[in-house]
């Protein structure tokens, strides 16, 4: 089966079906929602209560462990205090389904959980200001040093070798450069390559290491009213991009996916620094190649999200949603240079004082 074939697509009545059949539940409203591969369904049971079904795509459903690995992140962080979804057991106390399929490509199978329901409104949805910027980096560290005691029998599942949306897999990006003919950023791309294989690979061993979510991004960030007219956090969704990384992995995608939400987007990096930094001080190597690990990032999304434009547009809107304005920000991030950018980003971390972490301050 193709790649553009992996997506599952079930339909409201097979969806009621499974929630019926594995849970004993009975929807009474069902609403598809967006997603990147995998297929999630917000349903309102008339026993009481609310759900999110979510069915895995047929490729990662052949790794349950690792599934059981990201299920297990969530709730180990969500005993820790963490706004984190927990998957149900089914009727027979399994916390996953496999289930069979065909729609015309042959019978395929899927994972399917069912996730409790967290209210609140993405990022995406609200303003985003200094305070909540600093909120963010300072969960996302937080959450990173707690996720070091998670233990599992499969947690070496989280190394992910092949997984092409890791920050350590960069220079995998050279394979996707012929989409990018005519294209004035594909010299760009090409550029930052460059950049990690001789500025980040050299200095690797200095990274300190962790388990990352991966993908805190403005569609998997929750948020709430707080008593000072701004947000608070409120949910942490989707660790279906969870790896084995390193902590400086976690803020640079934290803050590129930051800036796509910020009409300022180059103060951004400052804002969500102070917060990481609240809680875990980068070394001197990984100050040094934060600038870079944000370019690539940008990268990654802008390079990976056209060939999926490519070969999946009819789901160019989705696609087309969570890039946003990617492609501008990486060319202005490239054109003002390390020097300038890093000036702005560690001189507004210098910045905040214990009175706005506290207060907040709105920019």
């Amino acid at each position: 089966m193709s790649e553009k074939h992996l997506q599952p697509k079930f339909s409201q009545s097979q969806v009621v079906e499974l929630m019926k059949r594995l849970y004993r539940l009975t929807p009474l409203e069902i609403y598809s929602l967006p997603s990147y591969e995998d297929q999630n369904f917000h349903v309102a049971a008339s026993e009481g209560g609310e759900y999110i079904l979510k069915i895995m795509n047929s490729k990662d459903s052949k790794n349950p462990a690792l599934i059981d690995v990201q299920t297990s992140a969530m709730s180990f962080l969500h005993d820790k205090g963490y706004p984190t979804q927990t998957a149900l057991p089914t009727i027979f106390g399994q916390l996953m389904s496999l289930e069979e399929l065909d729609y015309g490509y042959g019978c395929q199978k899927y994972l399917v959980r069912l996730l409790t329901y967290l209210t609140g409104t993405m990022v995406c949805k609200v303003s985003v200001t200094s305070q909540l910027l600093y909120e963010t980096g300072k969960m996302a560290a937080q959450m990173d040093t707690i996720l070091q005691k998670l233990e599992h029998p499969y947690l070496s599942m989280l190394q992910r070798d092949n997984f092409i949306w890791h920050l350590s897999r960069i220079p995998m990006l050279e394979a996707y450069i012929n989409f990018f003919d005519g294209d004035p950023l594909q010299e760009v791309v090409k550029s930052v390559i460059h950049q990690f294989n001789t500025s980040v690979i050299p200095k690797l061993s200095y990274f300190r290491k962790c388990l990352n979510h991966s993908d805190l991004n403005q569609m998997n960030i929750l948020v709430q009213p707080n008593e000072s007219d701004g947000h608070r956090i409120s949910g942490i969704l989707d660790f279906c991009d969870m790896n084995s990384g390193c902590f400086i992995y976690e803020l640079a995608i934290t803050i590129m996916n930051m800036m796509l939400e910020h009409q300022n987007p180059i103060e951004v990096g400052g804002h969500v620094l102070a917060g990481w930094e609240s809680v875990l001080p980068l070394n001197k190597p990984e100050k040094d190649c934060l600038y870079v690990l944000v370019l690539s990032r940008l990268c990654q999304s802008v390079v990976l999200v056209n060939y999926e434009i490519i070969q999946n547009p009819e789901n160019k809107e989705y696609f087309m949603f969570t890039r946003k304005n990617d492609a501008q920000i990486l060319s202005q991030l490239w054109e003002l240079g390390s020097k300038h950018v890093e000036k702005i980003w560690f001189q507004t971390a210098a910045g905040w004082t214990e009175e706005d972490k506290h207060q907040g301050k709105v920019i």
